[in-house]
């Protein structure tokens, strides 16, 4: 607790006038040289420092303890949101994808808000890519889900011939501004070599861990804000990425928007 708060409160201090500066640092006891046990010692120190008085001291540390709070409060203000919605969005998807298991798994850990009162129900979807050359379509069965927590799966449906619906009824509805956390397993076999997000809602963070384990793809590619066509459509060519000894990549994209995709690809 005392690093979480000190490493709030630093850059809020260094971005003050050197004399409030230094009078914070001692007060809070950020500077190795201030570290002292009473209060007054710490300010018994700035003052020398300083060449002032220690009710000088005070004073000054009283102003710059104002000051940080504006800023701090300033900062905590929502900026306007880029895609804007009318229902729920998700503030956070941190997902791990293991492909070096005999299916591949996806632990998927969302954190979301609602844009409304009364959100009840998610409506989440997953895309199997299927290849353009073998007509073939998706089936329900093709795709195992498990819910950790944070709700039930209320439905399956199958949105298109490689998309997959899934409507997760929440443990009781959500107010406007409330978030949620849900935590998610899937299991499917990826029929093409990609991984990617493309978000029915507003998303603010999309983490994605992807480990290929020993059998590293020559060629790991990048994908943001591209459309996702038919097979023939993606891109071919993005930012190259390397795969760490552990044989993992680890990509990171903000303020997604909906109806684009994000992720990877790989040959």
């Amino acid at each position: 607790m005392r690093r979480k708060l000190s490493d709030r409160l630093r850059p809020l201090v260094e971005s003050l006038p050197d004399d409030l500066k230094i009078a914070l640092l001692a007060a809070f006891a950020l500077d190795e040289r201030a570290r002292k046990p009473f209060y007054q010692e710490r300010v018994r120190w700035a003052a020398s420092t300083l060449d002032r008085d220690d009710r000088t001291v005070r004073r000054r540390i009283d102003e710059g303890i104002e000051q940080i709070a504006a800023l701090a409060v300033a900062a905590a203000e929502p900026a306007p949101r880029r895609y804007p919605s009318r229902s729920w969005h998700t503030e956070e998807l941190r997902v791990t994808l293991a492909i070096d298991q005999p299916v591949p798994e996806a632990f998927e850990f969302r954190r979301v808000i609602a844009d409304a009162d009364e959100i009840a129900v998610l409506d989440l979807a997953l895309t199997l890519p299927v290849s353009g050359e073998s007509g073939d379509s998706v089936h329900e069965s093709d795709l195992g889900v498990d819910v950790f927590h944070g709700g039930v799966l209320a439905g399956r449906v199958l949105e298109s011939s490689d998309r997959i619906g899934l409507a997760l009824r929440l443990p009781e509805p959500l107010r406007r501004g409330e978030r949620h956390e849900v935590g998610l397993r899937f299991r499917a076999n990826l029929r093409e070599p990609r991984y990617v997000c493309v978000p029915r809602h507003p998303c603010d963070l999309f983490d994605l861990h992807v480990r290929f384990g020993d059998r590293v793809p020559e060629r790991i590619m990048r994908l943001e804000k591209v459309f996702p066509g038919g097979a023939d459509g993606w891109p071919g060519t993005g930012a190259v990425l390397a795969a760490d000894d552990a044989g993992e990549v680890h990509v990171r994209f903000r303020n997604l928007a909906p109806g684009f995709a994000y992720g990877i690809r790989w040959a």
